[in-house]
C-alpha cells in the first residue's frame, strides 16, 4: 500500500485483529488487558474518520504500534514472572 492510498475496511479490521492477537502474548495480565483496552479505544476513536488522508495516517500509526507491541511482547516474555495474577486465578462462571 502506498502512502497516499486509503486502506480498505478489511485491512483495518486485519490490523485490529493483529494487535489484539499479539496482546494475548503478554504474560502479564495487567499489560495484556491494558493493551487490549487501548487498542479497542483507539479504533473506536478513529471509527468516525472520513478524510482519506486521516484514515491513512491513523492506519500507518496503527501499523507502527503493532510493531511496537510485538517487540514489547517479546521483551516482557523474557522477564515474565512465574506467578500468575489473582485475576487470572479466578474462575468466571458463565
Amino acid at each position: 500500500m502506498s502512502a497516499s492510498s486509503t486502506p480498505s475496511p478489511n485491512q483495518i479490521l486485519s490490523l485490529f485483529r493483529s494487535i489484539l492477537r499479539v496482546a494475548r502474548d503478554f504474560p502479564d495480565y495487567n499489560i495484556r488487558e491494558y493493551t487490549k483496552r487501548r487498542t479497542i479505544d483507539a479504533f473506536r476513536q478513529n471509527a468516525s474518520l472520513s478524510d482519506p488522508s486521516s484514515i491513512s495516517s491513523a492506519y500507518s500509526h496503527g501499523k507502527s504500534q503493532l510493531a511496537v507491541v510485538k517487540r514489547q511482547a517479546v521483551v516482557y516474555s523474557l522477564y515474565a514472572s512465574p506467578l500468575r495474577s489473582v485475576m487470572e486465578l479466578q474462575q468466571v462462571p458463565f
